[in-house]
């Protein structure tokens, strides 16, 4: 059995940890949970309760302080069983997916979660499991802006990950106007430039180095259309956004800063943690790059 099929079927709590990065979070897990339900979009579950098994897994940030054994600065066990709770009691739903998607976001809202594994199982359907599992990881709030009318909007911007190849292209000032033509805010990322980096052999400081190697690819893209402005701040990133600007993200001072930043270094991870922690509309990738599992945000590939 390959690694990929066993882990399709393993407990969240496994998945969890093979698509951790270099520095994985704390978890916390709830197996094997059993309750009984009225759940299932044919006629012949409705009326009928039948058995329905929960397994969970929530990534935490780590403490900003020291516990002292206080139950008050974690996040409780009680959160996870509240959540399936919560959301059984709100309605009767046709589809496990429903469900596994509002216990996740129920789940996501406590400020020390970061990313939820919601497996949910059928347990009487017949002489094996029916299941769904979903992976769904902590988004931002979207930036806000006040129309004309005098009221708030939410804005979602499109973020987009450029190779080499794509900030070399000739038509490099088509593709532009095509993602300026959707009407949102553009924010471009890029991948590591075709040119030998230091090695430090140290993890630290080659992350630095690697950062730093992105933003002068950040500012060769610059140079190739006047439109493409480089920012390294969320306070230009918002101010930018908020003037449906189209700006070149530098890296180094967001991820190095965040209290729960990536861990990789690899350019489209760093691009689609951007992309979550601005409640972007999606992300666009330009170039056959891999993309980690389990984003909120969705992503096109061109």
């Amino acid at each position: 059995m390959t690694s990929d099929i066993r882990l399709a079927f393993a407990h969240p709590e496994e998945r969890s940890v093979a698509s951790a990065g270099a520095d994985p979070r704390d978890r916390i897990s709830l197996r094997d949970h059993v309750v009984e339900v009225d759940i299932g979009a044919f006629q012949q579950e409705r009326g009928h309760r039948q058995r329905v098994m929960f397994n969970v897994v929530v990534e935490v940030r780590p403490a900003p302080q020291p516990l002292n054994d206080d139950v008050d600065l974690i996040l409780s066990y009680d959160k996870i069983t509240d959540a399936i709770a919560t959301e059984l009691a709100a309605e009767r739903l046709n589809l496990l997916e429903t469900l596994a998607e509002r216990v996740a976001e129920r789940i996501l809202a406590e400020p020390q979660a970061m990313r939820a594994f919601v497996r949910i199982e059928k347990l009487d359907i017949g002489p094996y499991k029916l299941g769904v599992e979903i992976v769904r990881s902590r988004a931002e709030a979207a930036i806000k802006v006040v129309g004309q009318d005098g009221l708030e909007a939410a804005v979602h911007p499109v973020v987009v990950f450029f190779d080499n190849a794509a900030i070399a292209d000739p038509d490099l000032g088509a593709r532009l106007d095509a993602l300026q033509a959707g009407g949102a805010p553009v924010v471009l990322t890029v991948g590591l430039p075709d040119m030998a980096r230091p090695q430090t052999g140290h993890k630290p400081t080659q992350r630095r180095v690697d950062l730093l190697a992105i933003e002068q690819n950040a500012w060769v893209l610059a140079a190739r259309d006047p439109r493409c402005v480089v920012v390294e701040t969320r306070t230009e990133m918002d101010w930018a956004i908020k003037r449906g600007q189209m700006i070149v993200w530098a890296p180094s001072k967001l991820v190095l800063d965040a209290v729960d930043g990536p861990q990789s270094r690899e350019p489209v991870v760093l691009a689609l943690w951007l992309a979550e922690v601005m409640a972007a509309d999606r992300l666009v990738v330009h170039g056959d790059v891999t993309l980690p599992a389990g984003s909120r945000v969705r992503v096109e590939r061109l």
